[in-house]
């Protein structure tokens, strides 16, 4: 069962969700009205997904997403916003959130998405995918003279990540099992010291790792 905890300063839409998750078997563990409660109590129930609002009345959730990131190596967030503004989303990302979906999402697509969070994935609304990638395009830094050495096979799904194919495709694609190719994810966002999957498809990109070989 995956565990959910759901963070928006709105009494009815925050009870709403949660109501909607745990009907649907999620396990909600808490939900919290604000960004400071947030971190708080998602260290105290450390949910496998927040779900989170970032207009938090007077504070931001870019704030508790940083917070949880850092102290949460096992709990991905998944942004639920009414903003759809590139920089509400690019925001976010940077900050280390795994996917971004708006408030307009069907009950269904919700599902989905904190479902995939929950596996790893980078889950986004249409449109919203490509925006992010092509920011971190843009932002390609220069090669590091020390980059850490990945396993061929690290590599392989790193460069499969890069195209945007899910943990289940590249399983598909290499013949390997969906738990394998997370071993491996997991293995190359400790060697790299990043987060979540979309700055691992950021530090493929920037290492060109994107490119048709």
């Amino acid at each position: 069962m995956i565990s959910v905890m759901v963070v928006d300063d709105h009494p009815m839409w925050r009870d709403g969700v949660a109501r909607d998750l745990a009907e649907r078997g999620f396990e909600v563990r808490a939900t919290a009205p604000d960004a400071e409660s947030a971190v708080r109590i998602a260290r105290a129930v450390r949910p496998d997904v927040v779900l989170m609002d970032l207009n938090l009345g007077s504070t931001s959730g870019v704030a508790a997403i940083r917070g949880i990131v850092a102290a949460l190596t096992g709990t991905r967030v998944l942004v639920l916003s009414a903003s759809g503004e590139h920089a509400d989303v690019l925001e976010a990302v940077k900050a280390g959130a795994s996917g971004y979906l708006v408030k307009s999402a069907s009950a269904a697509e919700l599902v989905d998405a904190v479902t995939r969070t929950a596996t790893g994935d980078a889950v986004f609304t249409p449109g919203l995918a490509g925006l992010v990638l092509g920011e971190y395009r843009r932002m390609a830094a220069e090669p590091e003279d020390s980059a850490p050495r990945l396993s061929e096979r690290e590599t392989e799904v790193l460069r499969l990540v890069a195209k945007g194919l899910t943990a289940r495709q590249i399983a598909d694609r290499l013949v390997l099992s969906h738990r394998t190719v997370e071993n491996h994810v997991q293995s190359t966002l400790r060697k790299l010291q990043l987060h979540n999957r979309v700055e691992l498809a950021r530090y493929a990109i920037e290492h060109g790792l994107d490119a048709d070989s």
